[in-house]
């Protein structure tokens, strides 16, 4: 029995496809089958246990034909497993296929009524609610043309408006279809954000930037299996590890730098929720090497030895206040020839977004350096430090070797460094700028 606190339960899930080569063996298999086979199995999916519970947020990860979409269809039940079960409790809506669940000679309308009536909707309620998933949709008068003549963006913008009135328990949304011009992306995303407030989503992708700041958890599937389940940093993480070795094949060879063991919570949820005066701009940075705790792969070609941040005006001092000049420096060891050797980082906060990076390569693209086996090297960043809202950060750090259109990575530490930031008055957005003045006028 499942606890009523588990959204979804999968237990020895599988898919089995038969494959003919040529259609007379399928004939030969419904008529002779008995005692020889005809066609050759094909594993979409096999073996595939997890649970995600109410309120959760699980994404999905894995490269094309690793079997997501055959695992959404059979949790949305319009594919049956071969082996295993599944359970569902609650209202599943889905974003799966371009239009799937609508009427090409249907209207736009028309299609409306039929895909809420498919979610249990009633005609009524469906009434109550036509002019918000119209406006949802936005594409003008276009709702009372069939759908065939719909395109791609416009047969998104209707399923999503959809999917987003049917009250549903579950939300099931593959990110490569919830895409479009940036205010329907962003329209989306707010009805997303709003949704894991109460609701619980399944979201696929290939960003694990996204993956990081939208969900707690992350299940990878490789050939129709389940290659991890965990925090969806660590298995985003160990995703972008093996999907950079596959890209370098035999060339080189990633091995995984596990320090702590475990994943190790570095960053913390450390809002100030005081009010202060709206230009007081005083903000403290601390900054703290982590190389000795810090995860990632490395090749065995070159090693980062020291990340540090100083003052450009002084080296003394690991404390820093935003809009202040500094200087950061990453240095690496050479165990191989390199050519042309690349330093870069990024800045990314709690969630695993993205705030800011840069690396030396147009620098190296017309000054060419060449480090020799043994040798050490360094990358020297100067910049002036953004205004950050409090909270942790960390700072990936990376050593590679190539150009803008190919490289190989020999060294790549997730949190080389960690970034404390206290006392910020930045109170929207997730990076600040300091205003020269600002007032308000009657004119």
């Amino acid at each position: 029995m499942m606890s009523s606190d588990i959204a979804i339960q999968v237990e020895n899930l599988s898919k089995c496809y038969q494959i003919y080569d040529r259609p007379r063996d399928r004939l030969k298999q419904m008529l002779l089958g008995k005692n020889k086979k005809y066609f050759r199995e094909f594993w979409a999916l096999k073996e595939v246990g997890f649970k995600v519970h109410k309120g959760e947020t699980l994404a999905i990860i894995g490269k094309n034909g690793s079997g997501k979409s055959t695992l959404l269809q059979m949790i949305c039940s319009t594919l049956n497993p071969t082996n295993g079960t599944i359970k569902v409790n609650g209202r599943v809506a889905a974003l799966l296929e371009l239009g799937a669940g609508f009427n090409p000679e249907f209207t736009g309308r028309e299609n409306i009524y039929m895909a809420a009536a498919l979610y249990g909707l009633t005609k009524e309620t469906v009434d109550q609610r036509f002019s918000s998933i119209s406006a949802f949709a936005d594409i003008g008068e276009h709702i009372e043309q069939p759908v065939k003549t719909y395109s791609s963006g416009m047969y998104v913008r209707l399923a999503f408006a959809v999917i987003a009135h049917v009250d549903a328990d579950i939300l099931v949304v593959d990110e490569a279809l919830a895409v479009g011009d940036a205010v329907f992306t962003q329209k989306c995303m707010r009805f997303i954000r709003a949704f894991q407030k109460h609701g619980t989503l399944l979201f696929v992708s290939h960003d694990t930037a996204a993956v990081q700041s939208l969900c707690e958890k992350a299940l990878w599937l490789e050939n129709g299996q389940v290659q991890g389940f965990g925090t969806s940093k660590e298995i985003s993480e160990a995703y972008l590890k093996s999907s950079l070795q596959e890209v370098y094949g035999e060339q080189v060879t990633l091995s995984a730098i596990n320090k702590s063991g475990k994943e190790k919570e570095l960053l913390t949820d450390n809002k100030d929720e005081s009010h202060h005066e709206i230009v007081d701009y005083d903000t403290k940075i601390n900054f703290k090497n982590n190389l000795n705790d810090a995860n990632g792969w490395k090749s065995g070609s070159a090693e980062i030895i020291d990340v540090r941040m100083n003052k450009v005006d002084n080296d003394d001092g690991d404390i820093f206040e935003g809009g202040e000049s500094v200087r950061l420096k990453i240095r690496a060891r050479a165990y191989s020839s390199l050519d042309a050797p690349i330093i870069g980082f990024i800045v990314k906060d709690r969630l695993g977004q993205d705030l800011f990076g840069e690396n030396t390569l147009p620098f190296t693209t017309y000054n060419k350096k060449i480090v020799e086996p043994g040798e050490e090297f360094e990358g020297s960043f100067c910049f002036q430090l953004p205004m950050l809202p409090n909270g942790q950060y960390v700072l990936t750090a990376s050593v590679a070797n190539g150009n803008l259109y190919e490289h190989v990575q020999h060294h790549w530490l997730h949190d080389a460094a960690v970034i404390t930031v206290s006392s910020s008055k930045v109170r929207w957005g997730l990076v600040g700028i300091k205003f020269e003045s600002m007032k308000l006028s009657v004119i």
